[in-house]
């Protein structure tokens, strides 16, 4: 055989040698896994969200610093997580962009954050189309009626923190013997607030209650005597609240001010009145005011202890509800990648496996579970879990404690308010 025989038959050997590598690659073949898996924090870290971003952010690095002591991602011999992270800004367009600036720089196997619903579904238009797992703390209950197929949420809806809110109300009011027939019902007009709302509306008629007054007013209020004098006129037993933030504020010094408090003011979708922000600038007009929230810092175990300690330890305070759900978050998708590790050793980080493993995935133990309001976390095709429930936080002599459900509290709320004065 001539030399040049000789290299055109090696030539093609190789040639040969590395299709069937490819195809091997295409088929599903073995693939190599990294030295670390990068997930991505996306969240609102400066505008007018980034009280809730920075804290949600933090929330996912002391978890993943928790998976990474804890020995990583075991399934796939231990291998390390990796936070980067991007600010999605305030509004649509800038959460797209930090989308794709995370995507682009990073290709994480999934995304932790965005907090704020109209965010989450900008953004996850760029997850979808880039088949990156997306783990939203949104609460809004459409995020996941699109129909997108890599997107997962842990927490509550808006939808039932509304209704754990009415529901709360009615069991206090019992157990106080305090007569509730009345409620007004009002939001901040986005769809956060609808959506919260709807909850309560249902619930309230679902316990025969009657809805004298239902308002959505302008997030950024700036007034809101008006309103105030309306709720007094209609007389309700309860008040019930969808606010933002700044709203909440406004709300509780007008009805200070105004010296038409009523029964009960239950605040819900966990923005406003209960949060450490929220107490500091209300200082001791906060007392009394209850929330809805998707997180429980009372719950007790070692592993919400070891959570709050560290992140007391960073802000000078106990997680707020974002703080709390992107730390469970990011577990329940530790949770996921260790199963995906399982069910697909040859491919565990393809994105869709790693979607097959939360549909698959049965938690009701651990610390993704010590650390959720419940005892259980499931995943259906819509992405939504439906073992979630919210738990209700009231500010007891400057703090917030838990007070509902009667298993996840650490004391009794105080129901009716006693300085109501109708």
């Amino acid at each position: 055989m001539s030399k040049k025989s000789i290299v055109l038959l090696a030539a093609a050997l190789f040639l040969v040698a590395a299709t069937a590598s490819f195809a091997r690659g295409a088929a599903g073949g073995p693939q190599e896994l990294p030295d670390k898996i990068i997930i991505g924090s996306l969240e609102p870290l400066t505008g007018a969200h980034a009280v809730f971003g920075t804290e949600a952010k933090l929330g996912t690095e002391i978890a993943v610093r928790h998976i990474n002591e804890s020995g990583g991602i075991k399934s796939m011999g231990g291998i390390p997580l990796e936070l980067v992270v991007e600010d999605c800004g305030e509004n649509a367009d800038t959460a797209k962009l930090g989308a794709e600036s995370i995507i682009s720089k990073h290709r994480p196997v999934a995304i932790v954050g965005l907090y704020i619903s109209r965010l989450t579904v900008a953004a996850s238009e760029v997850t979808e189309r880039e088949k990156v797992i997306l783990m939203v703390d949104a609460l809004v209950d459409s995020v996941t009626a699109m129909g997108r197929q890599y997107l997962f949420r842990p927490g509550p809806k808006a939808g039932q923190h509304g209704v754990s809110a009415i529901e709360f109300s009615v069991e206090a009011a019992k157990k106080n013997n305090v007569p509730l027939q009345k409620v007004a019902i009002l939001n901040e007009d986005s769809a956060f607030g609808r959506s919260n709302t709807n909850g309560a509306v249902q619930a309230a008629l679902d316990n025969g209650l009657t809805i004298v007054y239902q308002r959505e007013y302008p997030y950024d209020i700036a007034d809101a005597s008006s309103l105030i004098a309306d709720i007094a006129a209609a007389k309700p037993d309860l008040v019930v609240h969808c606010p933002y933030f700044m709203d909440a504020i406004i709300f509780a010094n007008t009805f200070k001010e105004a010296g038409k408090i009523p029964k009960f003011i239950a605040g819900m979708g966990a923005c406003g009145y209960t949060d450490p922000d929220s107490i500091d600038a209300l200082g001791a007009s906060s007392d009394y005011y209850a929330n809805t929230y998707s997180y429980n810092p009372a719950k007790d175990t070692p592993q919400n202890k070891k959570f709050i300690q560290d992140f007391i330890a960073e802000k000078g305070h106990i997680p707020t509800e974002a703080g709390g759900m992107d730390y469970y978050t990011t577990w329940v998708l530790k949770e996921a990648l260790e199963l995906s590790g399982e069910m697909f050793p040859d491919d565990p980080l393809n994105p869709d496996n790693i979607r097959a493993a939360f549909l698959k995935l049965d938690l009701t133990s651990g610390p993704a579970v010590d650390t959720f309001p419940g005892s259980r976390i499931t995943f259906t095709e819509t992405g939504d879990n439906p073992h979630a429930r919210a738990v209700i936080l009231q500010v007891l002599d400057g703090e917030p404690k838990a007070v509902w459900p009667s298993d996840a509290a650490e004391t009794e709320a105080v129901y009716p308010r006693p300085d109501s004065t109708y």
